[in-house]
């Protein structure tokens, strides 16, 4: 069987730089290999059972319960005051034709983008070396070549169709005004220990320099706070320089919106969390930039999702539209779907519809994990081990399964309104990336990470061994160190397998992922906002998988090759993100006999990726008993295998990976699948759900790229291949009660 190669684009206190250190200290103590059927993964979907990391989990939390870090205080008033520019509006703004008044669902194509990137005004980007401002990202999403902090060049192979820049709204630029020493913020004291942070000789990937780096992400943030909070640092000119870099963030977008070919949105992170480290981090996307609010709302004005929800609705009322997306669910330790409000308390139907209005979107994945479901959660879905970080962001600590995941939120929502509640959680999905270079990373075979100068190698990310005598002094200086002082970020920074010493921080568990897509008549701010609000997007790991979704009544085999096919679906049904309600046969109500449903379902291979090998349809549903099911039905299969109707699984289609070149026998999948089906088990008084999930052939992981430039065997406790994948947002079918 021929193979076809893929191709390769080619001096703080000891106590902080220890803290710094084990900030992204992540434990992996089995190597013990585990390979379900269609994919293997890595151990980190496995560790929940682990005692080690079991123990040290309740080390964590005991720590952060007896020592908070100061991060949950309120710093600044809330406020929806308005940015006034100081310049005209650009080019792109004055020529932006006017929002297409009448939708064609016809004319509708994928457009594929990145709604999570950061840059140089971000705290940590900063502190990771990154220099790239949000022009600079820009130009990387348009196809230029920008810096790596490294000094390597980063690259797409095509284009982006849409990019928003999504610094961190807490302390928006101020890191950078505090070392640059040419800025006025930084000739007060509190600027002094950051002073020339990013200075051309400073770039070294050492231990000190990283080291330096680390306690700057650490030690920036609390301090800040504290000073604010004494009256040291004045809270007034830190604003100022947030409003500032907030206004050049705007401007950058502007400048690089060019409608019809390429689409920026104005936006930011609000970065929260629990007092337990339970990641409740949102982006927040502007449907425009006429009307924004001076300043972004972050945690420092309120750590309370609902308060930046309220903050939205008052926005609102002055003309600013705005969604938020939550991302990484799966590190929130079960806050980001748990089943009562901030304060305790059972849902109403003002939270859920406040909830639903402001968030009608997640973010299923990006380089900190996959957070569709878990094996825990998902025990007959083989492919739910995929990408999973199973640790609460930013620490050793293992993140609570339940709560955590969309699948399972999905499932709680149709709960929810059996109390005759809005379901908060009828979402849609994308991907993104939570890039900290201002490059998006989903490409496996040249994967650079996230962290900028603290991931630029191999060895930082801890897929090859460290070598030499400083891979073992680094391994037993740290593990000395920690056992000198025990901190709630972790320890076991570096990991002996069989004899080799490697980098065990959360690099290892990243993902090189995603992509967030929609289906739009153009390539607007307008056509794809309404996108995103009406849930018609869907996500995928880095592959540019072109996936379609319909549900309606009457659809017949022809719709999948006729030219008009697709749009009598849309004529006669609804697209991913929407809502099916029951339809009887003879379009009387008071008939009994109901009309069955059937499922449009069409995805197309990355022309630059390797052909799919299935389509799933994922279904959810709620009995009259009130409990939740969920399903993994396989719809269609590449080559000449079909389903096993016993099984709902497609045979093994042949498809393999050459671990020792990463190449493929592409001729095993499919350019295109697609399939006209109907629920064997449709009941017309079941609540349900439906989305579509496609899979492509295995291929290699990024860990197993580096391995092979490296000359190494892979390292045994990660996954050598995966199966990348797309997921359509769901439809919901509306019983008849």
């Amino acid at each position: 069987m021929d193979k076809i190669l893929k191709k390769v684009n080619t001096k703080p206190p000891l106590v902080s730089l220890i803290i710094a250190a084990t900030l992204f200290g992540l434990i992996s103590c089995s190597d013990t290999k585990m390979e379900p059927s269609g994919e293997a993964f890595s151990t980190a979907a496995d560790v929940h059972s682990n005692e080690q990391v079991i123990a040290t989990t309740a080390e964590i939390d005991a720590l952060l319960a007896s020592n908070p870090r100061g991060w949950n205080e309120k710093v600044f008033e809330t406020e929806t005051e308005l940015l006034i520019r100081n310049d005209e509006p650009s080019e792109a703004i004055a020529t932006l034709p006017t929002a297409t008044t009448e939708e064609r669902p016809i004319e509708r194509k994928p457009y594929y983008g990145d709604l999570h990137v950061h840059t140089t005004y971000s705290f940590d980007g900063y502190s990771m070396g990154t220099m790239a401002t949000p022009y600079d990202a820009y130009r990387f999403a348009r196809g230029e070549p920008i810096k790596n902090p490294a000094g390597y060049d980063m690259q797409l192979s095509r284009p982006m169709d849409f990019y928003a820049v999504t610094d961190h709204g807490m302390f928006l630029g101020v890191t950078k005004a505090a070392a640059e020493t040419s800025t006025e913020f930084s000739k007060n004291a509190f600027s002094q220990p950051y002073h020339d942070l990013n200075a051309p000789e400073n770039f070294g990937t050492g231990l000190y320099s990283t080291l330096k780096r680390l306690a700057t992400f650490a030690d920036f943030l609390p301090r800040a706070v504290e000073q604010i909070l004494s009256g040291e640092l004045d809270r007034d000119q830190v604003l100022g320089v947030i409003r500032s870099a907030w206004e050049d963030t705007v401007d950058a977008a502007d400048q690089f919106n060019d409608p019809g070919n390429f689409t920026t949105f104005a936006a930011y992170e609000y970065t929260s969390s629990t007092a337990g480290m339970g990641n409740l981090h949102r982006n927040v996307i502007f449907e425009g930039t006429e009307n924004l609010p001076r300043e972004p709302f972050s945690r420092f004005h309120s750590v309370n999702p609902e308060d930046l929800w309220q903050w939205m609705d008052e926005l609102r009322e002055k003309g600013v539209e705005s969604l938020a997306i939550p991302h990484n669910s799966n590190g929130s330790n079960g806050q980001m779907f748990k089943l009562v409000d901030w304060a305790g308390s059972n849902f109403d139907d003002e939270y859920a519809q406040q909830r639903i209005r402001n968030e009608p979107i997640v973010e299923i994945t990006q380089i900190k994990g996959t957070s569709e479901t878990h094996p825990i959660l998902s025990s007959r879905d083989e492919w739910a081990g995929f990408e999973i970080m199973p640790y609460r962001v930013a620490t050793a600590a293992l993140s609570q399964v339940e709560g955590s995941y969309v699948r399972e939120a999905l499932l709680n929502g149709l709960a929810i309104e059996q109390q005759n509640i809005t379901n908060p959680y009828q979402f849609g999905f994308i991907g993104s990336s939570d890039t900290h270079s201002a490059a998006s990373q989903n490409d496996e075979s040249n994967f650079s990470s996230k962290l900028g100068l603290l991931s630029s190698n191999a060895e930082q990310r801890g897929s090859v061994p460290r070598a030499g005598l400083s891979g073992e002094l680094t391994y037993y200086g740290m593990e000395a160190a920690l056992a000198l002082v025990p901190n709630p970020m972790g320890k076991n920074m570096n990991i002996r397998i069989n004899g080799d010493i490697y980098a065990n921080g959360a690099n290892p568990t990243f993902g090189a992922s995603g992509l967030a897509a929609a289906w739009a008549e153009e390539n607007t701010r307008a056509a794809l906002y309404r996108a995103f609000r009406r849930k018609e997007v869907f996500a995928t790991s880095g592959p540019r998988i072109a996936l379609r979704f319909l549900a309606g009544y009457g659809f017949d085999e022809d719709m999948l090759t006729t030219a008009d096919g697709v749009q009598r679906a849309y004529a006669n049904g609804v697209s991913m993100g929407g809502s099916l309600s029951t339809v009887t046969s003879s379009q009387d109500d008071t008939s009994s006999e109901y009309d069955t449903p059937s499922f449009l379902i069409m995805a197309s291979a990355d022309p630059d990726a390797a052909p799919l090998q299935r389509l799933q349809i994922i279904k959810g549903w709620i009995d009259a008993a009130g409990n939740t099911h969920e399903d993994i039905i396989d719809v269609a299969c590449a080559g000449d295998t079909d389903v096993n109707p016993e099984t709902n699984r497609c045979a093994d289609n042949g498809a393999r990976v050459d671990i020792s070149d990463c190449s493929i026998n592409p001729e095993t999948g499919a350019t295109q699948l697609s399939a006209l089906w109907h629920d064997p088990d449709f009941d017309p008084q079941q609540r349900a759900f439906y989305y579509a999930r496609a899979l492509e052939n295995p291929t290699c992981r990024w860990s197993t790229w580096d391995a092979i430039r490296a000359g190494v065997s892979p390292r045994p406790d990660l996954a050598t291949t995966i199966q990348e994948r797309a997921w359509s947002s769901p439809i919901h079918y509306l019983a008849q009660y």
